[in-house]
């Protein structure tokens, strides 16, 4: 778990835990969170988002508000699980 203030406010950053990631990956998450910077605070309580890095991939985020900030990454998908479809026949 990690703190994290932006802003005026302060954000806590939890893993599910069935995630395996050590904390290299933990912190390029949390660099990845302070560029998105007061973006953060647009989010309601229940809202999710998803990052997309070269180097760990998709990452899900799911937002809580109510009674703190709270951003849990609920799963994190690999590149190679992605699938694009640009138009449905």
């Amino acid at each position: 778990m990690y703190r994290f203030s932006i802003e005026k406010d302060e954000w806590v950053l939890r893993f599910s835990p069935k995630l395996s990631i050590d904390a290299d990956e933990r912190q390029m998450i949390l660099m990845s969170l302070l560029h998105i910077g007061e973006k953060l605070s647009k989010y309601s309580h229940g809202d999710a988002f998803i990052i997309f890095t070269k180097k760990i991939g998709a990452i899900v985020f799911t937002v809580e508000t109510i009674p703190s900030f709270i951003l849990t990454v609920s799963n994190i998908i690999s590149e190679e699980y992605w699938y694009n479809q640009d138009s449905v026949s």
